[in-house]
């Protein structure tokens, strides 16, 4: 299998742009010494200060303030104090939205492929281009995919809890 390690700027573009673009993508981790690749089957958006379910929708927090950075990282943080979400920041600098990886082949839910991953706070606004840990490569496989509302937001408004920005690969 040839693949290609995605450049910045495949990161620029938009969350709700890129979102769709990252499934069939491969998620790549490095743990001691061994590389696992997984495709990704699952993404939702998080675009702006706007969006109500987007953790920047409050402004920039310590905690956010790395969604202002220019696409390219990793935004991580823990979930109901049990798991951690891996995000990847996209976009321009100044413009804080996200892609969240839902879900890769093997494993259904952000939960479970972090803590399969072994991916934590650490990772936090990990370089995916110069990573040797975290990145994500393209073997040119364009999925098909559904969309619906995101998961779990139900304290965002009517509006964007009924957003079609969650991704779906179909088999």
């Amino acid at each position: 299998m040839n693949t290609v390690k995605l450049s910045q700027n495949f990161y620029l573009e938009s969350a709700v742009e890129l979102a769709p673009k990252l499934l069939g993508k491969f998620l790549c981790r490095k743990i001691d010494g061994q590389i696992i690749k997984h495709r990704i089957t699952e993404t939702e958006a998080y675009y702006g200060e706007e969006d109500t379910a987007c953790h920047a929708n409050k402004g920039k927090t310590n905690r956010t303030k790395v969604m202002y950075e220019q696409g390219g990282i990793t935004y991580i943080y823990l979930c109901y104090g049990v798991h951690y979400l891996l995000n990847i920041v996209t976009g321009e600098k100044d413009f804080p939205q996200a892609v969240l990886i839902r879900g890769i082949e093997g494993f259904d839910g952000p939960g479970k492929l972090t803590k399969a991953l072994q991916i934590t706070k650490e990772l936090n606004s990990e370089n995916l281009i110069h990573s040797d840990k975290l990145w994500f490569e393209d073997d040119g496989y364009v999925p098909q995919y559904i969309t619906s509302p995101r998961v779990g937001i139900n304290y965002a408004t009517e509006k964007y809890r009924n957003i079609h920005w969650r991704f779906v690969a179909v088999k």
